[in-house]
C-alpha cells in the first residue's frame, strides 16, 4: 500500500472522529473540520487542483447524510427539537441546497476557497463573539423571508461543505429560541441539505478529470464511508455532552482555530497558493 494512501486512510479516520463531535457538540454541522482536512489530504495524494476543493466539499456533504440523521434522533430523544420550525423550513433550506450544488458544479476553485473562506470567517466570528442572549424578533420569519433565509442558508450551506447549523443557530437564537433548542433543530437543517445537495456534486461531477480514486462524480467513496462511519458514531457523544457542558470558553477557543484555516483558505485563493 502506497504512503499516499496510508496518509489518506488515518487522516479520514481523524477527521472522521473530530468532526462528528464537533457536529454533535456546537450543532454547526462537521463540514468545518472535514473540508480543510479533505482538502489537504487530496492534494498528497495528487489529486488536481481545478477539482480538489470541489471533491472535498462533495464528499464532506455526503458524510453529513449519517451525522445529520443520527445527531436529530439523539436531539429528539432529548425533546429538544422543533419540528414546527422544522417542517416549514426545510423545503427551502433542501431548495437552496440544490441551486448550490449546481453553482459550485460551475465554480472554479478559487471562488470555492472564497466561499468556504469567507463563510467560516463569519462562522468563527460569530462563535467567538456572538452571544446568545442577542435578539432581532421574538418569533421566526414568515412568508418571503422565510423563503429567502431559508434558501440562502440551503444555498451557502451546500457551497461550503457544511449542514447548516451554523446558520442555522444563529438565526433561531436571534429570533429568540434557546440556545440548546436551536442546535437540536438545525440537526434537522443538515438533513435536508445533505442528500440534495450530495446528489447535485455527483451529478455536477460527473466524468471530471483529476478526482480522487473511486470517485462518484465528486463524491470520494472511500470518504463518504469512512467518514460517514466515524461521524455517525461520535456525532450522539456530542449532542449528549452539548446538554451537559458550559460551551463559552471551549467555543471561544474553537472560533480562534476556524478563524485560521479560513483567513489560509482566503489566503490561497487570492494568491494562488493552492
Amino acid at each position: 500500500m502506497s504512503t499516499e494512501l496510508v496518509l489518506l486512510g488515518l487522516g479520514l479516520i481523524g477527521a472522521g472522529l473530530v468532526a462528528g463531535f464537533v457536529g454533535g457538540l456546537f450543532g454547526i454541522g462537521g463540514g468545518v473540520v472535514v473540508v480543510p482536512a479533505l482538502y489537504l489530504l487530496f492534494a498528497a495524494i495528487g489529486v488536481d487542483d481545478s477539482v480538489r476543493m470541489h471533491a472535498a466539499v462533495g464528499t464532506a456533504l455526503s458524510t453529513i447524510i449519517s451525522t445529520s440523521w443520527r445527531s436529530l434522533a439523539t436531539h429528539t430523544k432529548a425533546g429538544a427539537v422543533d419540528y414546527d420550525i422544522l417542517r416549514a423550513w426545510a423545503p427551502w433550506i433542501a431548495l437552496g441546497a440544490v441551486i448550490g450544488a449546481g453553482l459550485a458544479g460551475f465554480a472554479n476553485t478559487e471562488t470555492l476557497l472564497i466561499v468556504f473562506g469567507g463563510g467560516l470567517l463569519v462562522v468563527a466570528l460569530q462563535m467567538g463573539l456572538g452571544n446568545p442572549d442577542w435578539r432581532v424578533a421574538d418569533a421566526m420569519p414568515t412568508g418571503a423571508a422565510r423563503a429567502g433565509l431559508g434558501g440562502g442558508i440551503g444555498l451557502l450551506s451546500a457551497m461550503m461543505g457544511i449542514g447548516g447549523g451554523a446558520f442555522g443557530v444563529t438565526l433561531m437564537t436571534l429570533c429568540g429560541r434557546p440556545i440548546h433548542r436551536a442546535v437540536a433543530t438545525a440537526a434537522g437543517f443538515g438533513a435536508a441539505i445533505a442528500l440534495p445537495a450530495t446528489l447535485g456534486y455527483v451529478i455536477a461531477g460527473w466524468g471530471r478529470e483529476g478526482l480522487p480514486p473511486w470517485s462518484l462524480g465528486f463524491v470520494s467513496l472511500p470518504g463518504f464511508i469512512v467518514l460517514g462511519a466515524l461521524t455517525a458514531m461520535t456525532a450522539p457523544i456530542g449532542a449528549r455532552l452539548a446538554h451537559r457542558l458550559p460551551q463559552l470558553t471551549l467555543k471561544r477557543a474553537f472560533a480562534i482555530f476556524l478563524g485560521l484555516i479560513a483567513l489560509n483558505m482566503l489566503y490561497e485563493a487570492l494568491t494562488g497558493a493552492a
